[in-house]
């Protein structure tokens, strides 16, 4: 029998009716072991996260402001799901313990973990597996950075000895004790790292949605769902934008060769997207597997003759980023200019001074700023070593009358990334995916 690690999302566990529907996955394949699970997300358009409550009692309790409407709020809410499930866990005892710490001695990252937790411990209720408090084994050093080799051998202790498991997502400890969060979606993370650990065959990430599509349904109308995609792949588009994973859910199980399949819990039958190392035999190659893009975006131009023939002048640009903890998107390089895509807002608050120190440490023949830029990447792991795909993206951009800032295809050539207009944005990325739809016909 496989094993199978299965992570519920915020959507696919916000109320009782969710989680009956986990309960039935779950139970439709007993390789589902090892479970999970996400805090309660949004029931309907206007609800609020119970991630969201707990933040906003940590802020109100940090101002030593009363945080009791939107504790109550918390605690009716899975109370209510806790009477929904017929269940009789009582969690008045974490609770009064949470509501103690918040008046005592408030720390941001215990406190919104608790949505993950509190879940967690009525979802094990519900399955009649075991509850494993990632606090036990997902460890990060002092500075809240994940120590992946120790999770590992901490995770598979705690995990290989038990038949089934549930696993709160999103959070851990340091050696300490003290909670540590990842970003905001990572229990997608928590469920890599625990089929890392156990060495799973097969991590499914249940979500609202069938799978990837191959571009933001926001801009195109009902884009294709995506059925295979490496993982390399998937970084990329996540990176850019399309959210359906956290871009560091994939490392963990691509070092192991462990397939990722995206689900949707509303519709259990649909077969999702899978991540996968290779494709299955018999499966073929599409040329590009989707568009994603990100506006806000800044391009800095420094040209100056003989560039190329100065040693170090690219590395004093970057010393100059570096020493800002300014992070940029890209780098290119001419033979006479270099080229930095930044993002605008973190950007912003450095303007004057870096610009200032440019201009008088390197003395440049021309410095520019072009703003409000979205940078686009069409995404295909060898589609565009082997087909005129790029050409023929360039081309659609060039009828659609699209203006196009900077072009960029590294060696790997696994994407191509293309700058355009923040106010071309949305019509670029419909004329990239009616090529990208030509191109699989």
């Amino acid at each position: 029998m496989s094993t199978i690690v299965a992570k519920f999302g915020g959507t696919s566990a916000a109320d009782a009716s969710q989680l009956l529907k986990i309960r039935d996955i779950v139970r439709k394949d007993p390789g589902r072991r090892f479970i999970v699970v996400s805090a309660p997300g949004k029931r309907f358009k206007e609800d609020i996260k119970v991630t969201d409550l707990l933040l906003r009692c940590y802020e109100a309790a940090e101002k030593g402001e009363s945080f009791d409407a939107d504790f109550g709020l918390i605690q009716a809410r899975f109370q209510e799901i806790i009477r929904d499930l017929g269940l009789s866990l009582s969690l008045d005892d974490d609770f009064a313990a949470l509501k103690e710490r918040l008046a005592a001695d408030p720390q941001r990252e215990y406190v919104v973990s608790r949505g993950e937790y509190f879940n967690a411990r009525i979802l094990a209720e519900l399955l009649g597996y075991t509850f494993v408090d990632p606090e036990w084994c997902i460890c990060f050093d002092e500075y809240g950075k994940l120590d992946a080799q120790l999770t590992r051998r901490t995770l598979g202790a705690a995990l290989k000895p038990l038949n089934n498991a549930v696993i709160a997502g999103f959070y851990g400890a340091d050696m300490s004790g003290c909670v540590r969060t990842f970003s905001r979606g990572g229990s997608d993370v928590t469920g890599a790292l625990v089929a890392a650990a156990i060495n799973a065959d097969l991590y499914e990430n249940w979500t609202d949605v069938s799978g990837l599509l191959a571009a933001d349904p926001r801009i195109v109308d009902d884009p294709e769902p995506v059925k295979y995609i490496s993982y390399r792949e998937l970084r990329t588009l996540s990176y850019m934008g399309a959210s359906v994973l956290h871009t560091d859910a994939v490392m963990p199980v691509s070092d192991q060769g462990i397939p990722i399949n995206i689900r949707n819990t509303n519709e259990p039958d649909d077969p999702g997207t899978t991540i996968v190392r290779k494709l299955p035999r018999g499966e073929m190659k599409i040329p590009i597997v989707g568009v994603a893009g990100r506006p806000g975006m800044s391009v800095l131009q420094i040209e100056k003759l003989m560039v190329s023939d100065e040693s170090g002048f690219t590395a004093i640009i970057l010393d100059m980023l570096k020493s800002r903890q300014l992070p940029f998107e890209q780098c290119l390089t001419g033979i006479d200019t270099v080229t930095l895509i930044i993002r605008s807002d973190i950007l912003e608050p450095f303007k004057e001074d870096l610009f200032a120190e440019i201009r008088e440490r390197l003395h440049p023949d021309y410095f520019g700023l072009k703003e409000n830029l979205s940078m686009i990447a069409v995404v295909g792991e060898k589609g565009t070593e082997v087909s005129d795909a790029n050409v023929r993206v360039l081309q659609a951009l060039i009828r659609a009358g699209i203006s196009i800032s900077t072009i960029n295809q590294g060696a790997g050539k696994l994407n191509l990334l293309i700058g355009v207009s923040e106010d071309k944005y949305q019509e670029a990325i419909r004329a990239i995916y009616d090529t990208i739809d030509e191109l699989q016909e």
